[in-house]
């Protein structure tokens, strides 16, 4: 007649805080469901990243989206924007100017 003390105290915290009551579980069907529903926000979180990529990198507008074209063409661009801002550094050193740390 008693119940289990697993019981009991699930029993007890539910009702003495309406908030913790137990949700229902999801169904294979609704878990399924979900993770398609997350898997294709990823990949729109995904496509639209490349998306950016070919708008601030010059030479990839209009161009089909090729996601290895997209990533190689980003690479070589920030390594060129680097070299570009190490030049300028050492140009405004030779100059007699200060650089600091943080912009080198």
């Amino acid at each position: 007649m008693s119940t289990s003390p697993a019981r009991e105290g699930s029993a007890n915290a539910g009702s003495s805080n309406g908030n913790l009551e137990e949700k229902p579980r999801l169904s294979e069907h609704e878990k399924k469901a979900n993770h398609i529903a997350s898997e294709q926000k990823r990949r729109q979180a995904i496509r639209e990243g490349f998306d950016r990529l070919t708008e601030l990198v010059p030479g990839l507008e209009g161009q089909g989206r090729s996601e290895s074209v997209v990533l190689k063409k980003t690479v070589d661009y920030m390594r060129a924007q680097l070299e570009e801002r190490r030049k300028l550094v050492d140009r405004v050193e030779g100059l007699g100017g200060q650089v600091d740390e943080g912009m080198r």
